[in-house]
């Protein structure tokens, strides 16, 4: 009997923070539209945010090498579920790794 494949995509492929130099963690947050994913993704219970309902200003293609980017660089993962890829902030992780530096650009950015 055939497998029916799950998804029409192949899964993320995940970076762990531990892994991720400070130059990549910071080239990774160095982009306003990063920024703006990471503050969303803050603000929002874990796995409820799917790709697609940010609001940047940025096409589709660009948004997904901006998730990319951010899985890259340890802040982010990824799942599929159904027709939506959904994400989460690996905030724990990232801070364990990193401490202080996203606390640093969550920070209201008129306080900055």
């Amino acid at each position: 009997m055939a497998q029916v494949p799950t998804s029409h995509r192949a899964a993320p492929e995940h970076t762990h923070p531990d892994e991720v130099s400070v130059q990549t963690a910071l080239a990774a947050l160095a982009d306003p539209v990063r920024i703006s994913l990471v503050r969303e993704l803050a603000r929002s219970a874990e796995w409820t945010r799917s790709c697609g309902s940010f609001d940047v200003p940025v096409g589709k293609a660009a948004l997904s090498h901006h998730f990319t980017v951010l899985r890259g660089a340890g802040l982010v993962e990824q799942r599929d579920e159904g027709p939506r890829r959904v994400n989460r902030l690996r905030r724990a992780e990232f801070e364990a790794r990193f401490p202080g530096l996203l606390e640093l650009v969550l920070r209201d950015e008129r306080t900055v």
